[in-house]
């Protein structure tokens, strides 16, 4: 039994600790990427120089002619 706690008791500790440092840094990334990078929620606009044309709309075949 005591080599269950002696096994199992560090192997706890360290997914704690792993898991507590995974939070952290993701945490830390994500606000530095916050900060250089906001998020702008909408449309993106288009690049420089792009033109911007309608595709013509699609019709669905009318079945009419198949009867």
């Amino acid at each position: 039994m005591g080599m269950v706690v002696v096994i199992s008791l560090p192997l706890i500790l360290f997914g704690v600790v792993l898991g507590l440092g995974c939070y952290f840094l993701g945490r830390a990334k994500a606000r530095k990427d916050l900060r250089t990078n906001p998020e702008v929620f909408g449309t993106p606009a288009p690049p420089t120089g792009a033109t911007y044309s309608v595709p013509p709309p699609l019709f669905k075949p009318d079945n009419s002619s198949n009867v």
